[in-house]
């Protein structure tokens, strides 16, 4: 299969709820997912697995129990497993994740904002 480039602004704009990450390409094992975010998530975190997040555009707001990063467009930040987090953009925020296949979005929480995995666009 030849490689062909992903418009990261079309595949947002396919995307038409918050908080429902949407695959747009595998490397090996790991998937590139890309996500609007706006609210105020769940706290959760990831046993098995670090977790990406490149900010396309807006603000994310990396919570963890002890501080709160503030991230713009064009930075990222790696959680790693087991830290717990919980994401919070106060207006709609894109992001990138960047993750192993199979990664539940609300990992060990669950919950009403738990997404449908493996889904592509």
């Amino acid at each position: 299969m030849a490689a062909s480039a992903i418009n990261l602004a079309q595949k947002l704009g396919l995307i038409a709820e918050p908080w429902s990450p949407r695959v747009i390409a595998e490397m090996n094992d790991y998937q590139f997912k890309l996500v609007k975010l706006q609210g105020e998530f769940v706290w959760h975190a990831h046993a098995d697995t670090d977790e990406t997040f490149l900010v396309v555009a807006g603000t994310l707001r990396m919570q963890f129990r002890d501080r709160e990063e503030a991230l713009k467009a064009g930075e990222m930040i790696v959680v790693p497993r087991g830290v717990e987090h919980c994401p919070r953009a106060d207006d709609e925020c894109h992001v990138l994740l960047i993750e192993p296949r199979g990664v539940v979005n609300t990992g060990d929480s669950g919950g009403d904002l738990t997404a449908r995995n493996d889904v592509w666009i």
